[in-house]
């Protein structure tokens, strides 16, 4: 049969199929960046830059230490909805200026299991020669343990190792669209169990962790939730914190949790950036995952984080 010609009627109908090695899927990729209804005026106060299909751009041409009036916040908001992930080149940020810029979307919040850095709304993360492990290396969403995870955070590059140390981010919104029919009708108003105790168990002594159950005890969220301000469904479940679906006995809850956390390790989901001293991101931690590349060696990386609170999950 020539290329292109119709197929027979009898022809058997072709589907993505279960790689079972590893639980992705084979074909066609859904990238849907924006709801149906976007609002896609251009952005008139800055340079967007795309740097993947459906996530991640830079913008260009604002400097941000310096004060953002209601009409730019607004416009850098519509970009963080439609791209998930914002990065702005050599900011050089003081801490204050770095908090200045994530209150704009909020109420600050601070997690006592991180170092904290100038102020107790500054995390940082200092990997230096010798130093102890960094959260790097598996694909999460911050603080999902929490009965209101972030809604964002802002990240600042101060000190890149000469090579390596980039951070990935994964469009949840795209996992979602790309799972198979029958796994999404499985999933749609799942509820799965979400606790700190995985996701910091191979940093801190079982003694150093203990203090913390009271302060953040096991929490339900939904596995799809439903963008407070876009519409879109999402995945919602993660590597680090997400434990068990409920309802589901141990062994079922595991098979479909490795698969579901899989979507995002597909590379047309995601975006990498490689850093420079001085650089800025800022995501949407309700629509992604994002994961920070340990491939450094002993070389120093020093990156301080401002977190934004968020919304109950629904």
């Amino acid at each position: 049969m020539a290329p292109g010609s119709p197929a027979p009627a009898d022809a058997p109908v072709l589907r993505p199929h279960r790689i079972p090695a590893d639980g992705l899927y084979e074909g066609h990729r859904i990238l849907r960046r924006t709801p149906d209804d976007w609002d896609g005026r251009p952005y008139e106060l800055f340079e967007v830059v795309p740097q993947a299909a459906t996530i991640g751009a830079e913008i260009r041409g604002l400097d941000l230490s310096r004060p953002l009036s209601a009409a730019l916040r607004a416009e850098l908001n519509r970009a963080l909805l439609e791209w998930k992930v914002l990065f702005f080149r050599a900011q050089h940020l003081t801490s204050t200026a770095q908090r200045e810029f994530a209150s704009h979307w909020g109420e600050l919040e601070t997690n006592p299991l991180l170092a904290r850095g100038d102020s107790k709304d500054v995390v940082r993360f200092d990997k230096a020669v010798g130093g102890v492990p960094t959260f790097e290396n598996v694909w999460h969403t911050d603080v999902t343990f929490r009965e209101r995870p972030a809604l964002g955070a802002v990240l600042q590059l101060r000190e890149v190792p000469l090579s390596g140390g980039d951070t990935m981010w994964a469009d949840m919104a795209a996992a979602y669209d790309n799972l198979p029919l029958e796994i999404r009708e499985q999933i749609d108003g799942a509820r799965a169990v979400h606790d700190y105790l995985p996701g910091f168990a191979r940093f801190y002594s079982a003694a150093q962790l203990a203090p913390f159950q009271g302060e953040f005890p096991a929490v339900e969220h939904p596995v799809v939730r439903r963008h407070p301000e876009t519409g879109r469904r999402m995945l919602f479940v993660n590597a680090s914190f997400t434990t068990r679906i409920v309802g589901l006995d141990e062994a079922a809850s595991d098979r479909l949790l490795r698969l579901l956390f899989q979507q995002a390790q597909v590379p047309e989901f995601q975006v990498r950036w490689r850093w420079q001293a001085g650089d800025v991101a800022f995501w949407d931690n309700r629509a992604t995952q994002h994961y920070a590349v340990n491939d450094y060696g002993s070389h120093r990386r020093v990156a301080e984080r401002v977190a934004i609170a968020g919304d109950r999950p629904y």
